[in-house]
């Protein structure tokens, strides 16, 4: 078995390939022989600044948490999977049976085990031991990058189940990026249409619209709330029922909140500053839900099933693809935000036949036996030499 190279992160800008052992999985886990492993936001974050709120990294940490492999090795009683599955792994799993897991809300668990979540370790790694629950078999129709990015996808489920999003409802959603784009692939999956995509970027809002966003619309830095609403409305030609917040940013929290409609649903992924300003007169007199979001639960099956229906489809979002060993250029290509989706293929290159090498090695070995062919040859005539040395000597005599 080959050795365990992994991604690690030790601090604020400083992470390093290291090889590490190869973990034995305990009763109830299997060791996975990783695939593909998409990099997130937040894996960039942990390296640039060493923490994520009071999330802080205090020793070394393996990053990586969108991942799908191969079983290599199963831990005692397991039952359910067989060495060979290829399976997605989800990276959240309930350590205890707390309030939280009982009424199925396990992502909520204080304790949660989360991958690349210190102090537990991620999966950009050859090899990776995991909890055997929380590795879903992959149907063949399925790729490894796709079982991948079922990690994300999860997100965009959890976001529109939380925010009820059903057929023929509009609805508004702030950033074009993965988490954005994957919010508007569940949306219209579920019915809703109109559907309107915010961003920054104009090179994300033309991928939002070639995947199926309704319309999109351009925010600048100045761009006040109010004026990005009014946006909003001329562009479903009315107030969305749902808007879901990928940002975290200020800008667009607020323009959200003036943004959806009376009686509204208004939902918050992303992670922005702890505290955020935004004006709660207008959801209060309008009575809108809003409703957080905290990575996902119970979506697993439910995202297999979308893509092995082709019911979504996420391989456009995947714009460049890196070997493990280069992970931190992968890193750095990430951190410029030029590219959507990267993919780090974890799996140790097959070594490929040189034919001149070959070719060359070929002709060392007959080489070789021609020189040991002479030899031979020599040596036969020296000895057939000095008998007859011998018998001429004898004669003489």
């Amino acid at each position: 078995m080959s050795e365990n190279l992994s991604l690690v992160v030790h601090g604020p800008g400083d992470i390093k390939l290291e090889k590490r052992p190869i973990p034995e999985p305990c009763p109830g886990e299997v060791l996975l022989k990783i695939h593909s492993v998409g990099i997130c936001g937040s894996d960039v974050h942990y390296w640039q600044h060493g923490r994520i709120g009071d999330f802080i990294v205090k020793k070394p940490m393996v990053l990586g948490h969108e991942a799908a492999g191969t079983v290599h090795k199963l831990g005692e009683g397991v039952e359910h999977l067989k060495v060979g599955d290829r399976v997605s792994i989800e990276p959240g799993v309930p350590r205890e049976n707390c309030e939280f897991s009982k009424i199925g809300r396990y992502n909520l668990s204080p304790t949660i085990f989360f991958c690349a979540t210190p102090p537990d370790d991620g999966t950009l790694c050859r090899y990776y031991v995991h909890n055997a629950s929380y590795c879903f078999k992959l149907p063949e129709c399925v790729s490894y990058e796709e079982g991948a990015m079922i990690e994300p996808l999860s997100v965009g489920i959890h976001a529109c189940r939380r925010g009820g999003v059903h057929m023929g409802q509009k609805v508004l959603i702030f950033g074009a990026g993965t988490i954005g784009l994957m919010n508007l692939l569940v949306a219209k999956s579920m019915g809703a249409s109109p559907i309107v995509v915010v961003d920054m970027v104009q090179e994300r809002l033309d991928m939002a619209k070639c995947m199926g966003a309704s319309c999109v619309c351009k925010m600048e830095k100045n761009t006040c709330p109010r004026e990005m609403a009014s946006k909003v409305k001329t562009a479903l030609c009315g107030m969305p029922d749902v808007t879901i917040e990928c940002t975290g940013a200020e800008q667009c929290v607020q323009s959200g909140i003036y943004a959806t409609k009376s009686g509204g649903v208004l939902v918050l992924i992303g992670l922005g500053n702890t505290n955020t300003t935004a004006p709660l007169i207008a959801v209060t007199t309008r009575e809108l839900d809003v409703r957080g979001i905290f990575r996902y639960c119970n979506t697993w099956p439910t995202a297999i099933n979308m893509l092995a229906s082709q019911m979504v489809d996420v391989k456009p979002m995947i714009t460049h693809r890196f070997p493990l060993d280069q992970a931190i250029e992968a890193f750095e290509l990430v951190k410029k935000g030029t590219a959507l989706k990267v993919i780090v293929q974890c799996e140790e290159p097959e070594k490929k036949e040189d034919p001149q090498a070959n070719a060359l090695e070929q002709c060392q070995q007959q080489c070789q036996q021609l020189l040991q062919q002479c030899q031979q040859q020599c040596q036969q005539m020296q000895k057939d030499q000095k008998e007859h040395c011998g018998r001429i000597g004898g004669g003489r005599s």
